[in-house]
């Protein structure tokens, strides 16, 4: 179930916030300008394709669209492994994205499978967003935050964009993220 927890940005240790209300987390996060919501979940088969999982969505996928005038969209997997590869692969992943950045754009991600936190820093205060499959969540241009896919990630999504480039991070060289709660700690929180 998706979780939203806010701290203080000082105070990494007490919650102000925390929920699993989907109505209440939309709440909290529309006036910072991000967008969150749900899409009713697909049959995907157990790896599932850029072409099938865009397939799978088309419809959701036009109408996001259509509304926000993105041009370009692809799907990130990464599914758990044995091969050391993968464990360099996700080592590496995870700690570019744990690096707190912005964008020139938007970040819009629908999660088909798996799950991933995004970590807003905005007006003092640190939101985490624990996302699961099914969540649709829009980070605004300009906005500082980090994303955390824990120590063995697994995860398909679906990204969104307005240009070519695709996914270009401006690293704020902040360490705010190694004093917040990490992927594997949300992910205990009792439902």
């Amino acid at each position: 179930m998706t979780l939203l927890t806010v701290w203080d940005e000082t105070d990494e240790t007490t919650p102000v916030l925390q929920t699993r209300d989907a109505d209440l987390i939309g709440d909290t996060l529309s006036p910072l300008g991000v967008r969150f919501s749900r899409w009713e979940l697909k049959e995907l088969s157990a790896t599932p394709t850029q072409d099938e999982v865009l397939a799978a969505y088309r419809t959701e996928i036009d109408g996001v669209n259509a509304a926000q005038g993105y041009t370009l969209v692809d799907v990130v997997s990464i599914a758990p492994s044995d091969d050391p590869a993968y464990a360099e692969l996700a080592a590496t992943a995870r700690q570019k994205f744990l690096s707190e950045h912005q964008h020139d754009d938007d970040e819009d991600r629908f999660f088909a499978r798996g799950s991933g936190v995004f970590y807003l820093r905005v007006h003092g205060k640190v939101y985490a967003v624990f996302c699961e499959a099914g969540d649709v969540i829009s980070v605004p241009e300009n906005t500082t935050h980090w994303f955390d896919m824990g120590t063995r990630p697994e995860y398909v999504s679906v990204r969104f964009f307005h240009d070519d480039d695709g996914w270009v991070g401006n690293f704020t060289g902040s360490d705010i993220a190694t004093k917040f709660a990490t992927y594997d700690e949300l992910a205990a929180v009792p439902a």
